[in-house]
């Protein structure tokens, strides 16, 4: 399945994508795409009821409304640091031996398509495309990789957008560069496990102003998916619908020299193979 919510902010509707062109309504099934909804097995319940309306010609036309996240607001977004090779080496730093873990603030979430913001004093913000991965039930302590995949919901398009010299040089507080108002687009929509053939071969790639910056694939990852929920969950507790980050591949801003940074009036476009797309305006500090 692709779950989608549609409409303002605020008042997204959930939905379950078909194609472009159509959906199947989900609001009177479930309030929302969030933690009560994963936790309490939402995604088995819907899935034959998808399946009947779809057949049933019971579907709606897209009509032009804006998307949000695929998920409402999560309990927590985790986040992991130099995740591919080719990444830490562009930005001079060395391959990690154990995931490196920061978070981003929920409250960065926002519609793959919505505006993201220059925050106030930044100097260097930055852009990263990655694969996110939405949990599915209350996980700690998981004794394998299989059990890791189990308590998967699905996988989303993130734009890890980051502040460098907030990340960098102010402490060294990774979150800090990472937490900024609209600093989290994802969708367009999650997409459930078992519409992707091979997770570990998606093609990755992002594009400032139409000229093409990162080029990627999730084959490079240094720690897949799976590594991370199960890893993650031996140090705390994973809540249904939490968000995880899991990395980018090479063609950050602060790669090139001299580093490249984004301005306000600049465009974003990024996508994932098989996760859809995203497009957002980028607008100066309030």
């Amino acid at each position: 399945m692709h779950l989608m919510r549609i409409g303002a902010p605020g008042a997204e509707k959930p939905v379950a994508r078909l194609d472009d062109e159509h959906y199947v309504d989900m609001s009177d099934l479930t309030r929302d795409f969030d933690e009560e909804f994963f936790g309490s097995g939402g995604l088995d319940r819907i899935r034959p009821i998808v399946a009947e309306r779809a057949a049933g010609g019971d579907v709606s036309a897209f009509a032009g409304e804006r998307v949000g996240a695929p998920i409402a607001r999560p309990h927590q977004i985790l986040c992991i640091g130099l995740n591919y090779r080719d990444h830490a080496t562009e930005t001079r730093q060395a391959v990690p031996d154990e995931p490196i873990l920061f978070t981003k603030s929920p409250n960065t979430l926002i519609g793959p398509n919505d505006d993201v913001r220059i925050p106030r004093a930044s100097t260097k913000t930055d852009w990263e495309v990655e694969l996110g991965v939405v949990i599915g039930r209350r996980t700690s302590y998981l004794n394998s990789l299989e059990e890791a995949r189990e308590a998967i919901a699905g996988f989303v398009v993130v734009n890890d957008v980051s502040e460098r010299a907030f990340q960098n040089e102010r402490g060294g507080q990774w979150s800090k560069g990472k937490s900024a108002e609209t600093f989290n687009p994802a969708g367009p929509w999650l997409v459930t496990p078992d519409e992707i053939a091979d997770l570990l071969a998606l093609d990755m790639w992002l594009d400032v102003n139409g000229e093409r910056r990162q080029t990627g694939s999730t084959k490079t990852m240094i720690f897949d998916p799976y590594f991370i929920v199960h890893y993650l969950s031996q140090f705390l507790v994973l809540e249904p619908g939490d968000l995880l980050n899991t990395g980018t591949p090479p063609g950050v801003g602060m790669g090139f020299v001299p580093p490249i940074w984004l301005q306000p009036g600049d465009v974003m476009e990024l996508g994932i193979e098989g996760l859809g797309s995203q497009r957002q305006n980028v607008l100066g500090p309030r």
